[in-house]
């Protein structure tokens, strides 16, 4: 495989953002190509936002034929289908054959979040403490996770610590009763019935008096039958009528089991849409385009490209048309790219209209292998282009790769798409009795009556990834 292919093949498997640091990087290190500026007229330049147009060249000193001498000839179609998985080179390698540096994560690099053990540890700054209490406590604010649990016991703690402290396990557990009670409360909790009793005797509510006083028996005597949602017998063992019950379980829901996860959260992820998807109101069919702030726009700089002289090879001309081509391969790349995109996105679009007009339970199946024989391309490329791709519709943002599922065999002889299923057992969950939530044989029974066959089993696993639970953990008490 050319280095040029490597490189379409490897914009078209870029994300949107990765695109976008790829493009800056290039723009740095190739002085032959320039942004395009909102105020400038885009129309009257070659090369504009990664689609070279036919007829037009920036370099004068062409022959007849209207490309330049020396002039490496681009294909109007490069064709970035291959079957070959993995074998071109994953970072792009110039011309000196040495590989491009990494792309910076600027957000990682510019963005400063406090850990919980920073949260802590000032706060332990400011606690009025003795010298030895605070190396007690340095010790144990170490041993805390993310999510506020100690991760390791008062007998590892007590002998880890120096020997001239000469301290016992009772100041150990008495320092860390003080850190307990730090923001978040709850934290340096060493299982969940103390994290909640915790929290619940921070309470302080006279209204709610009786209703925390039964939350911290319910949670101190009978936690495993409250986490089994044996209603009855909670009833029973705790002389708890229902209503009392049910006032004391929305107090024990209130409280947080990882009171640390709040203190330093996840980085977040931010999508931009690779393709537009919108319904046409005059005619009623479905527009597919490419989000115009998908990359910044760039083009061949007019000005360096007629630096560049015929028949001369001294070091300064040779470097100028060797950016030069670079340059014009790096658009056609991106053209190669763009074209691949759309044409991937309104196959599909053409596949999953009833998705667009009626809801994921009228999802089609789909495969990879379908599509490729639509585009006639190989089901790799096809891979490469759905991935961390997305696209915007009226009913949400998708990666590609959502509209892919495999099918299961209906009653009638047709075929349902795996996601419509999911859907389907969505639906019926939320509709469901909560008193006496719906068992997996009793989905599977529901839908045999739809005429779809599933086994109990893939409904389970259905559910599963939907991060529902099973029936007996669903159950609730109702007013």
């Amino acid at each position: 495989m050319t280095p040029q292919l490597q490189q379409a093949i490897k914009l078209l498997q870029l994300s949107t953002l990765d695109l976008q640091q790829e493009i800056h990087q290039v723009l740095e290190s190739n002085p032959m190509l320039e942004l395009v500026e909102d105020s400038d007229e885009v129309g009257n330049d070659d090369n504009s936002g990664g689609e070279p147009r036919e007829g037009r060249d920036t370099d004068h000193s062409a022959t007849d034929s209207g490309e330049p001498e020396w002039a490496e000839t681009i294909p109007g179609d490069l064709s970035v289908d291959t079957n070959w998985d993995d074998v071109y080179q994953t970072t792009y390698t110039t011309g000196s054959g040495s590989p491009e540096p990494e792309a910076p994560d600027f957000e990682s690099r510019n963005a400063e979040s406090e850990t919980l053990q920073d949260h802590l540890f000032w706060q332990l700054n400011l606690t009025p403490m003795s010298d030895t209490d605070k190396e007690i406590a340095y010790s144990i604010i170490e041993a805390i996770d993310a999510n506020g649990m100690l991760t390791a016991d008062i007998e590892s703690i007590h002998a880890g610590l120096p020997t001239e402290l000469d301290v016992d396990e009772d100041e150990v557990l008495a320092v860390l009763h003080r850190i307990q009670h730090f923001d978040p409360v709850g934290v340096g909790y060493r299982d969940l019935r103390e994290c909640l009793l915790i929290q619940l005797s921070q309470l302080d509510d006279p209204e709610l008096e009786a209703d925390i006083r039964n939350a911290r028996t319910i949670v101190a005597d009978h936690l495993t039958l409250l986490g089994a949602r044996d209603y009855a017998q909670l009833m029973r063992k705790a002389k708890l009528k229902e209503p009392e019950l049910r006032r004391a379980i929305a107090i024990i829901e209130s409280l947080d089991p990882r009171p640390g996860s709040d203190i330093a959260p996840p980085t977040t992820t931010y999508i931009v849409p690779d393709v537009i998807v919108t319904k046409q109101p005059e005619s009623g069919k479905w527009r597919v385009e490419l989000n115009p702030d998908i990359a910044p726009k760039i083009r061949i700089n007019p000005g360096y490209a007629a630096l560049v002289k015929r028949a001369d090879s001294s070091d300064v001309n040779n470097y100028l048309r060797d950016n030069l081509q670079e340059a014009r391969w790096f658009l056609k790349s991106l053209q190669s790219r763009n074209e691949t995109l759309m044409k991937v996105a309104t196959r599909i679009v053409e596949h999953q209209r009833d998705f667009l007009e009626y809801g994921e339970e009228a999802m089609k199946p789909l495969v990879l292998h379908d599509i490729a024989e639509m585009v006639e391309m190989h089901e790799s490329t096809i891979s490469r282009v759905t991935t961390q791709k997305y696209m915007h519709t009226p009913r949400g943002i998708f990666e590609l790769k959502y509209f892919f599922s495999s099918h299961v065999s209906t009653a009638g002889g047709g075929e349902c798409s795996s996601t419509a299923i999911r859907a389907i057992i969505k639906k019926l969950i939320a509709a469901e009795n909560v008193r006496k939530p719906l068992s997996d044989s009793k989905i599977t029974k529901l839908l045999e009556e739809q005429g779809i066959n599933v086994a109990r089993r893939t409904i389970a696993k259905y559910r599963e990834s939907l991060s529902i639970p099973p029936s007996n953990e669903r159950k609730r008490l109702v007013d």
